[in-house]
């Protein structure tokens, strides 16, 4: 009997820590914050970047931020428009050259857009 009741217990703190752990943990999410989108944006102008990496970043929706969202899905749109991902690998560039202009025009934008909210965060610290 005391073997039967060791056993139940130890199998019920198992259980039970099982179902705690459960209980309390979260799953992992993934935010996309500016700076990622800067510097794939650089790595892009820079044609540093391949179409796997973009297409990570770029094809994972911002549920967070409005105006990230945006942001990504212009560029998504600019990879439709002006994508050239079979050059790649040769070495050229991920985007034509209208496609680079826009998209250095959208990274300016980014960029400024964050500099103004860090602004914005720090004048409310105040």
């Amino acid at each position: 009997m005391a073997l039967f009741l060791l056993i139940f217990a130890v199998c019920l703190f198992v259980i039970g820590g099982m179902v705690l752990i459960l209980l309390f943990s979260r799953t992992p999410r993934y935010r996309t914050e500016p700076e990622q989108l800067l510097e794939l944006f650089d790595k892009a102008l820079a044609s540093q970047v391949g179409e796997n990496e973009w297409n990570i970043v770029i094809n994972y929706p911002i549920r967070h931020d409005d105006y990230l969202d945006g942001v990504r899905r212009r560029a998504q749109r600019l990879m439709q428009e002006h994508g050239r991902p079979w050059q790649v690998a040769q070495g050229k560039p991920l985007l034509d050259k209208t496609g680079r202009e826009e998209l250095a025009a959208l990274r300016h934008h980014l960029a400024s857009h964050k500099r103004l909210r860090e602004r914005q965060h720090h004048q409310a610290k105040r």
